[in-house]
């Protein structure tokens, strides 16, 4: 078990490390950490051994070739990324490649993980639709059973995972209670040195129209945090989707209580001091191929596969500090990487795609 965790020192190491990286403004600062704008996301695949050691593999192949945003979940693939994801950390470790601390490692909780439910503590009522829940009791139980998963003894990041699927079945005022008591048990989680920032990752959440109850409202997601761990509270990061075909974060003004003056989410979250995690970045692998015709002319032979075009569009995006993208193999990690020998695209040529 590993007792670091990122630091502002460990990961600006890493950045050093990585000079033609950082010449291309591959890494960000968010929270005081630098982080790569790739990372590594492990949702996808068969449950089966095989896949497991090709995650491995490419965790491990990303790490040496720069990534060091390492995200994952308990229920990805029934604990089987997890434990991926945590054979490849401890290799890198011991063989020198990089340091715990130069890492930034996220996982979730919220869904039931078959062979990972507590035995005791948790009522009928925790549990909505026989499948999420945001009990403490629940919360603690599963980030303890992540961090043996991971061979750590912290993780950097600490999502709710989809908070907003309760929303289907909860009305608004009680789902926010819940996760307000989540959140009380997130900031007992970093006094305890078992996480340093908490936050949510959504999938609709922040894409909802204007208004509707069925989506989250960041403000009053802050509000809960400042009252659970004050105004230095510990809810620092939002996971969403974001890609050429789910541009809602930028686009779809949801966030705010006056339907005249509300901004898009990744607006909302600049305001407040949240950093923002892009996910979805070639949608599962849609985004592949048979991209639009006005996107593709704007590149050069730089970037000549779809998908490097499509990770380079995401992690352009002002206000999104880095791209996940599911690969389970090393030979995927390579190609991708190809975007960190060129810069992002300024604000003025990014925006161009909006016609602005």
């Amino acid at each position: 078990m590993h007792p670091a965790s990122a630091s502002p020192q460990g990961t600006q190491t890493l950045r050093k490390r990585f000079a033609s990286l950082e010449r291309n403004q591959f890494y960000r600062v968010a929270q005081g950490l630098t982080m790569s704008s790739l990372g590594i996301g492990t949702y996808l695949g068969p449950m089966d051994d095989d896949t497991d050691r090709a995650y491995t593999s490419a965790v491990r192949t990303a790490i040496r070739q720069g990534i060091n945003v390492v995200d994952t979940s308990l229920n990805y693939r029934h604990q089987r990324s997890e434990r991926s994801v945590g054979r490849a950390i401890e290799a890198v470790i011991q063989s020198g490649d990089s340091a715990r601390n130069e890492l930034v490692v996220s996982t979730k909780a919220g869904y039931l993980v078959p062979k990972a439910i507590p035995a005791a503590g948790l009522e009928p009522g925790d549990i909505v639709a026989n499948m999420h829940c945001l009990k403490p009791a629940f919360l603690k139980d599963q980030l303890e059973r992540s961090l043996l998963n991971l061979r750590l003894q912290r993780v950097d990041i600490f999502y709710l995972h989809n908070p907003e699927t309760q929303l289907q079945f909860l009305e608004p005022r009680e789902v926010y209670r819940r996760i307000g008591e989540a959140f009380d048990a997130c900031e007992a989680m970093v006094a305890a040195g078992k996480i340093s920032y908490y936050g949510v990752a959504t999938w609709d959440g922040f894409r909802r129209r204007p208004g509707g109850a069925d989506g989250l409202q960041l403000s009053r997601l802050a509000a809960l945090a400042k009252q659970a761990g004050g105004a230095q509270h510990h809810f620092r990061f939002v996971q969403l989707p974001f890609n050429l075909a789910m541009p809602e974060a930028i686009s779809v003004r949801n966030q705010g209580d006056d339907p005249n003056a509300c901004v898009p989410v990744l607006e909302a979250a600049h305001a407040l001091g949240i950093s923002v995690i892009g996910s979805a970045t070639l949608m599962q692998g849609r985004l592949t191929k048979d991209l639009p015709e006005k996107f593709v002319e704007k590149f050069t032979e730089s970037l000549p596969t779809p998908a490097q075009r499509a990770i380079q569009f995401a992690r352009s995006t002002p206000g999104i500090t880095t791209s996940l993208i599911g690969m389970s193999k090393a030979s995927r990690v390579a190609e991708n990487m190809a975007v960190g020998k060129v810069m992002p695209f300024s604000e003025a040529e990014y925006y161009s795609f909006y016609g602005r």
